[in-house]
């Protein structure tokens, strides 16, 4: 193996509150960091840096961790630009609409699916997504969830099962039927290829008893749960979630005092998706709420071709500075360190030795630029497990 130095780096985000300058973050000015193989082995300042084989001068740009995003619905076919208009010219967001790309996966071919999970995970590859985490829920039959998850981990370790995702066309008549499909036969098709299962514990989707009988039965064959959870409505999904020790309660957007309560004790992760809100002009999650109440949080894009189609995780960060009460520190921090807690992961989203060599280079003195200029392509360079892809 060769080892590989980057100097001169004007801030470093290294998520080690024992390093730099003592906060979450572990800011490093005028920092270095060295590389050898797929590991981080060394950071801190410049001037201290130890001789490498190779040495990648950052001339006074920021370098943070890749992103981690944790939330994303990319094996799908089509996309729904019909609805997203209608939603723009008044219509509200509703769960049904998923049927739509439900029939379009359906009539895909694997090679289309697949061509299309690399397309999306190049783009945000290019804007420094590292890790991310996929589900099924397009198929919602035995065979079509199956398929999905295989393609899924082609691309990906982190891979969620979610024939849960709305009640099958196909059973509209029987829901309790449908649970038993995703509980039975259909689980056990999918669980060799995922690591864990989601619900979308929402109305028009399925209920708090639906949910736990799903997460329970998903546990019992080793997935670990995570939780799509009081997005639309206030409802049962992050006590739910906190209850079975999922790792994540997503969306988070309708919550009581109880549930803000229950995730600040809790070891379950927030994960918040500005996308969503912003592509269905709903209210905003209040993240201020639940990190004075001492939960993690993370943030991620929720692509998805319905209600989120981005696959940009420093638009989210912006979004979530300037409309979810966040510092620019607590949006970077909850889109590296934040989504690797959300997979319960802690060789990712941080950068400290030991740590996977995932880096993102930007064009940028600062982190905060993310959030100071939104929009703007500041991603120059990322390095994943050691090898730079772009």
């Amino acid at each position: 193996m060769t080892t590989t130095a980057v100097t001169h780096i004007a801030s470093l985000v290294t998520n080690d509150p024992s390093l730099g300058n003592g906060t979450p973050l572990g800011l490093i000015q005028d920092a270095a960091v060295v590389i050898d193989g797929d590991r981080i082995v060394w950071t801190g300042e410049s001037s201290k840096a130890p001789a490498t084989d190779n040495v990648l001068d950052a001339a006074g740009r920021a370098v943070i961790p890749g992103f981690v995003d944790s939330h994303s619905h990319l094996v799908f076919a089509g996309d729904r630009t019909q609805e997203f208009n209608a939603r723009m010219s008044g219509q509200p967001y509703r769960a049904g609409g998923i049927r739509t790309t439900v029939a379009a996966t359906r009539a895909a071919s694997d090679e289309e699916l697949s061509a299309n999970v690399a397309r999306y995970l190049a783009e945000a590859l290019s804007q420094g997504t590292t890790t991310f985490e996929t589900k099924s829920g397009y198929g919602l039959t035995v065979e079509d969830e199956a398929r999905a998850l295989r393609i899924a981990s082609r691309h990906t370790d982190e891979v969620t099962y979610l024939g849960a995702h709305i009640v099958s066309p196909d059973y509209a008549d029987d829901p309790a039927g449908y649970v038993d499909l995703v509980t039975g036969p259909m689980l056990e098709a999918c669980a060799p290829h995922a690591r864990w299962i989601d619900v979308f514990c929402e109305q028009g989707a399925f209920d708090g008893d639906q949910a736990r009988a799903i997460l329970t039965a998903g546990r019992a064959k080793g997935l670990h749960p995570r939780i799509h959870a009081n997005q639309l409505t206030y409802g049962p999904g992050v006590q739910l979630a906190v209850e079975l020790d999922a790792a994540s309660a997503d969306h988070c957007t309708h919550l009581t005092d109880a549930d803000v309560d229950a995730l600040g004790q809790g070891n379950t992760v927030a994960t918040l998706l500005p996308g969503a809100e912003f592509s269905t002009r709903a209210t905003w999650p209040d993240a201020r709420r639940l990190l004075d109440a001492g939960a993690t949080v993370a943030l991620s894009t929720d692509c998805n071709p319905g209600s989120s189609f981005t696959s940009s995780v420093p638009f989210c960060i912006a979004l979530a500075v300037r409309d979810m009460g966040m510092t620019p520190d607590e949006a970077i921090w909850s889109a590296t360190a934040g989504g690797a807690a959300a997979l319960r992961r802690t060789d990712i989203g941080r950068i400290t030795p030991g740590a996977r060599a995932d880096l993102v280079l930007l064009d940028a003195p600062s982190h905060v630029h993310l959030a100071y200029r939104p929009g703007v392509p500041l991603v120059s360079a990322v390095w994943r497990s050691g090898q730079r892809v772009a």
